[in-house]
Formats: C-alpha cells, structure tokens, sequence
C-alpha cells in the first residue's frame, strides 16, 4: 500500500506521517513549495510519479479571518484545487482521502450536526470548503471526505499552544464561552484515516464505504470550556494560574463570522468503520505533555477565540 500525503507539513499532514501504519505501507509526502495544489502540471506530476493507492489530503488553505479578504486565494486552494487533484485521482485510480470542516455548516442548529444535513457556510473559508467538497464529490466516486472540528497539535498554530504562551504572560484571559464544538487533536484524526484506509484497501470496499464522514473527539466544551481545560494541565508548570474570563462572540470581533454550533454526529463512521472517537480531555492531556516537553521553541499567534 502507498498512501501520497499532500500537505505533509500541517498539523494533521505531520500526524499521518507519524501514525502508526500497517507494516509495508510506504508513505510519501509532499508540501509547498515541491507540490501546488493550485497547479494542474503540479497535481499529474506528484500523482504520476508516486501512483499512489490513496492519496490523503491535507493541504488547505486556513486562515479563516485572512479568507474575508483573499477569497481568490482561499478557493484556488481549498475548492479548485481539490477539484482537480479528484479528478486525478480518478484517472490514476487513487482513492482520495479529503479533509474538510465543521464550518461548513452555520450552527444554527439545535443537536449535532448529521452528514445529511444542508449545509450553509457562514464565511469565505467554510464557502471555499463547502465548494471543494463538492467538486471532491463531482470528479473521484471513490472518495472519503472527512469532516473534523477544532483542530490542534503539539505543533503548528493552534488554540492549546497559544493558550499556553498567554498562561506564562498574563493573569487575565478573556475567551468566547457561547460557541460549542468539540476539541479533536491531529493525531486522533490521524489514526481515524489510518483505520479508514487500511479497511478500504484491505477489504471490497461497498459503496457505503465512500462519501462524507464525521469525526471528532468524543464530548462537547466551549472555547472557555477548552481554555480552562488546557490551564488546569498545565497549572503545575505555573507560579500562578490565569483567570478564565467568559465572554460573548459579540465581545470578540473577527472578521469572519463563527458558527454557534461546531458539533458534528460521528455515528456514521463509528459504525461503517468501527472507528472509536476518544474523550476530547482525554486527547488533550497528552498533547499538552507533548508541548510542554519542547515548550519554548516556536512563537505562537493569536487565537481567534480569546484575547
């Protein structure tokens, strides 16, 4: 088996190249600047060399206030580019293996949201992701796109890592308490597509093996909630702990707007894929021992959930 993993430098792209795969499985990966996902030469060039069985990609565009303003940018990457690696994939007779977003929905909703549920994306990056699970969807039939929410990892820039940096600097933090998702770290995603592909390689994949999955980590918080969470980890590391101070999205101005509700039903891969989704705090507790074990070696930017 040769898994071809694009945007191997990202927080889950690092994850799937450091899982733990079945023996004789080849991992290749590739990133900017080698590999372009909004070059079509680049795309044939990556999937004929490497013929891959699956290609697993993790190459996106993320910044989701910069998107309001780069729209262009936002959907070459995340909506046709996908398109076209789909369509290759088609061609080479690799099963695509695509990451995509809770913020494909708006969070109006009242219970978590189900793979079949329309979806209405409020802001520039989840429209530009909505669209590239479409043309996912329209060029390679033998496709999973895997849907996850707050991500995070031992590296990269994400909300665990930046409220580590503000624990060490202040003794107030302020961070939304109205929003509500589910915290899942890159690796827990990583070993999810793991068990997804070795079942579809293994096996005669049926046809509802293919299409859109949810995964998350199990249980539910609010940006506060995970804030407080990551604080009490690492609370021995500190003379003193910061205060977790609530406040409304409406406090917290971002240029793109946020989904109220970010929970995603993942019943659907639990049962075609007997995949278990672990307790969010449970994930979160071995990463910030991960991170703390090589604290101080990056700079990390500001979440867009606290102040």
């Amino acid at each position: 088996m040769k898994i071809l993993v694009l945007g191997n430098r990202g927080q889950v792209g690092l994850e799937v190249m450091r899982a733990a795969w079945p023996r004789g499985t080849r991992l290749v990966g590739a990133a900017r600047p080698q590999f372009d996902i909004t070059d079509p030469a680049s795309i044939e060039a990556a999937l004929t060399r490497h013929a891959p069985d699956v290609v697993v990609n993790g190459a996106a565009y993320t910044a989701v206030d910069k998107a309001e303003s780069d729209r262009e940018n936002a959907f070459a990457v995340n909506a046709a580019g996908p398109g076209r690696l789909a369509a290759a994939c088609a061609r080479h007779g690799s099963t695509l293996v695509h990451l995509s977003t809770d913020y494909v929905f708006d969070g109006s909703a009242s219970r978590a949201y189900r793979e079949d549920d329309p979806i209405a994306p409020i802001n520039a990056y989840g429209q530009s992701k909505a669209a590239g699970e479409a043309a996912v969807r329209l060029q390679q039939p033998r496709h999973i796109i895997l849907r996850t929410s707050w991500v995070y990892a031992a590296h990269g820039e994400n909300f665990v890592r930046t409220m580590l940096r503000l624990a060490r600097e202040r003794e107030t933090i302020n961070v939304v308490s109205d929003q509500h998702g589910a915290p899942t770290s890159a690796g827990d995603i990583a070993a999810a597509i793991v068990a997804v592909t070795k079942k579809l390689i293994d096996g005669s994949p049926r046809a509802s093996s293919f299409g859109t999955f949810h995964f998350t980590a199990k249980g539910q918080t609010t940006w506060h909630g995970f804030a407080e969470q990551i604080v009490r980890l690492y609370g021995h590391a500190l003379a003193r702990a910061p205060t977790i101070e609530p406040i409304p999205t409406s406090a917290f101005t971002t240029a793109a707007q946020r989904p109220t509700n970010s929970l995603l039903d993942c019943s659907r891969i639990e049962s075609v894929f007997q995949i278990r989704c672990p307790p969010w705090r449970e994930s979160l507790a071995g990463v910030v021992d991960d991170i703390l074990a090589t604290s101080g070696t990056t700079t990390l930017q500001q979440s867009p959930a606290a102040s």
